[in-house]
């Protein structure tokens, strides 16, 4: 995914030998064209996993379903996750690295989120030396979401009550990740986050004043959300998806955590490098 190439790649500058497990080797050529090694595993198929861990010191696993994916969450996010942490343990790696939600412990009734958690705990009980980052959200995700419909003036969804979210580069959130293995630290959970915290609105007012463009704004109410989420929830090839839409009714944390690391690049910066190319073509 978006994260996981990243770290490859700031792995790879820092002078890392690192060896990628990937479901497809032709769409991850670029990974070998970078100068990884790249390794067949299918988080789907736990047989697959324990004999690419041969001779490797650290593992970084960034993997996690995709709304549009096949497999269910159940699958990928928990028993391909734990059959990670046994061959973790089988080839006696000195670290391990993963991903949660800085929003999992206040939402344990979301699927996706629950699973998270019950992976910590797995971590916990594993005897591994392990750091979980839990994550915030990804400017990337943004474009999507906000920029393009913004753009080409399509309608921006919007909840009345969705809470803001420091989001981070995750370009940034790779050279954290990165940096870490060389700390030796005790703290077993660290958040990476961005710093400062934005509402949906306030991201859609960045793109039509970076844009110039007045964005298609429709609001939905959250009671016919959870509807279509339900309907979704009852078709086995839709899980994914239905469960993605349930984020939405996500509670905020009990805290709020921005960090103060003025090395990190800002949503308007960030917004600002995207607009200016894309104007830059449209004029071209």
């Amino acid at each position: 995914g978006t994260l996981g190439r990243q770290i490859v790649k700031t792995a790879l500058d820092e002078g890392y030998q690192v060896r990628c497990l990937v479901r497809n080797l032709r769409r991850s050529s670029f990974l070998k064209d970078w100068g990884a090694e790249l390794v067949y595993g299918d988080l789907s198929l736990p047989e697959t996993i324990p004999a690419s861990f041969k001779g490797v010191n650290i593992v970084i696993d960034a993997a996690t379903v995709r709304p549009t994916d096949n497999f269910t969450a159940e699958k990928i996010d928990w028993k391909g996750k734990i059959a990670i942490v046994e061959a973790a343990k089988l080839a006696k790696v000195r670290k391990f690295i993963s991903f949660s939600s800085i929003d999992a412990p206040q939402n344990p009734d979301i699927p996706l989120l629950d699973l998270k958690l019950k992976l910590a705990e797995a971590l916990e009980n594993s005897g591994l030396n392990y750091t979980l980052f839990e994550c915030a959200g990804f400017f990337q995700g943004l474009i999507s979401q906000y920029a393009i419909p913004t753009l080409e003036k399509q309608t921006i969804w919007l909840l009345g009550n969705m809470q803001s979210t420091a989001y981070v580069d995750t370009q940034d959130a790779a050279r954290i990740v990165v940096s870490s293995l060389k700390i030796q630290d005790k703290s077993k959970i660290f958040p990476i986050v961005g710093n400062k915290s934005w509402t949906p609105e306030e991201i859609v007012q960045i793109c039509e004043r970076l844009s110039g463009n007045k964005a298609n704004r429709s609001y939905l109410p959250l009671f016919l959300l959870a509807i279509l989420r339900r309907i979704l929830r009852s078709i086995e090839f839709t899980w994914n998806i239905a469960d993605r839409l349930q984020f939405a009714e996500i509670k905020p944390p009990n805290r709020i955590v921005v960090t103060t690391d003025s090395n990190l690049l800002t949503l308007e910066q960030y917004f600002q490098e995207y607009f200016s190319k894309i104007l830059k073509k449209l004029k071209e």
